[in-house]
């Protein structure tokens, strides 16, 4: 039943499951519970992630825990097509996804993971979500709840609930401390780089970067970067951005933390690697090509591939064509050529050059993801509390519990506050 690119790559995928189930412990304590619990037994979870060893490694641990698991990529250039394979091959996971799928492929995927008609769906950008509350409704019945866990997902969550179209409870797990300190901030950081110089073989340190979006992820990749010798810049916007933070602000700790802060007409002219970390549309756009200097790079770190307008870079191009893996180059008119990595895709996540997060930051995101549905599940026991539809925070017990395993696993262990301290805290929680 499974669809993936290449069966005979099983083997090589095996490998590559080896090396993060070994270098996952947070995971592994997980699924040792699991397997004794059984929590998801009888349940079906339908997943749209980036496709790749560490997310084999959550699929495998919710198949330990009694579900039936099928499996999407959440973008078409993600999927590492062994890991694909390999998780095809062992039989206990249904997997439809292949790295390189055009849209119409794409979302054939997504929906024939809603095809095995799921009680909990794991989401990455709320495709799936997206579906079951448009053109899947007859589903609809059936969910529990779901997970989301990027920040553009929760964007188009919080929409949908401010509209009253939210049907049913959904996890922001992006918005754990244990996940947007790391994973966000962290996981982005290294991964960025790292596809960066796999995809070009430049040298980083002396080129000017300019970074667009000085949120968690921004402020990671500028850190990184500014530690491998570029001199960086960060570009914002005046508007607001959330509770109680604006560009106005970001744009302060960016100064403060020692960036120089410019618009964007202003960093396209000295810029040499660009990247995007809004999650917002256009960012680089029309207005700005004119500006850049030959041979700039342009590349994109946020979830959709919107941040760079790919249609307007090539129509201002006298040709387009392919210098190398993941690196397309736009020949403009006046002579100058302006190189976009992974088709102004996720970066950090398109395969072969992008590998995705470093794996001991994604045991620590995707042991909240299986807990999380946990929690939807035994929600739906007799006897559980069931959640309300809408966008639910993840449970602090739940977020500092990950936080503690990750601790454990690297051999720290926290002292308690003492009676005095504890009772000095109380007292001004109770304004005492």
């Amino acid at each position: 039943m499974s669809k993936v690119k290449d069966s005979s790559l099983a083997k090589k995928g095996a490998d590559e499951l080896s090396w993060a189930r070994a270098n996952m412990p947070v995971l592994a304590k997980i699924r040792s519970r699991f397997e004794k619990e059984k929590p998801f037994a009888g349940l079906t979870i339908s997943v749209a992630l980036h496709l790749e060893k560490k997310t084999g490694i959550l699929l495998e641990t919710l198949s330990a825990g009694g579900a039936k698991v099928y499996a999407s990529s959440c973008n078409p250039m993600s999927t590492n097509d062994a890991a694909a394979a390999a998780l095809a091959a062992a039989g206990k996971i249904e997997v439809f996804a292949w790295a390189g799928q055009t849209d119409e492929e794409y979302y054939s995927c997504l929906n024939a993971v809603l095809d095995a008609k799921p009680s909990i769906v794991i989401d990455d950008g709320c495709d799936l979500i997206n579906l079951l509350h448009t053109s899947r409704k007859k589903e609809l019945p059936k969910i529990i709840g779901a997970c989301e866990e990027t920040t553009t997902g929760i964007n188009r969550l919080m929409a949908m609930q401010k509209a009253g179209k939210l049907l049913f409870p959904v996890f922001a797990v992006n918005n754990a401390h244990s996940k947007f300190l790391l994973d966000n901030q962290f996981g982005t950081a290294q991964s960025t780089v790292d596809a960066i110089s796999r995809a070009t073989n430049v040298i980083l340190a002396g080129k000017t970067v300019v970074v667009a979006g000085y949120g968690w992820c921004g402020r990671g990749v500028a850190s990184r970067m500014k530690g491998m010798g570029a001199n960086v810049v960060i570009v914002e916007v005046d508007g607001t951005l959330g509770p109680h933070e604006s560009g106005l602000h970001r744009a302060l700790l960016a100064h403060y933390e020692g960036y120089r802060v410019l618009s964007m007409p202003e960093a396209a002219r000295i810029g040499d690697i660009f990247i995007t970390a809004t999650g917002n549309k256009n960012v680089i756009g029309k207005e700005h090509f004119p500006l850049l200097k030959n041979g700039a790079m342009l590349c994109n770190t946020g979830h959709f591939d919107v941040e760079i307008d790919e249609k307007a870079l090539r129509a201002s191009s006298k040709s387009v064509h392919a210098m190398k893996e993941n690196v397309m180059a736009y020949e403009q008119k006046d002579g100058r050529t302006i190189y976009l990595l992974s088709e102004g895709r996720l970066v950090n996540l398109a395969q072969p050059s992008g590998q995705g997060h470093p794996i001991e930051i994604m045991d620590g995101s995707f042991a909240l993801q299986a807990l999380c549905c946990e929690l939807l599940a035994k929600s739906s026991k007799t006897g559980g509390k069931k959640m309300a539809a809408g966008v639910h925070s993840v449970p602090v017990p739940v977020d500092d519990e990950v936080a503690r395993l990750l601790l454990a696993s690297k051999g720290i262990a926290l002292q308690e506050p003492t009676a005095e301290q504890k009772k000095y805290a109380e007292s001004f929680e109770e304004g005492t």
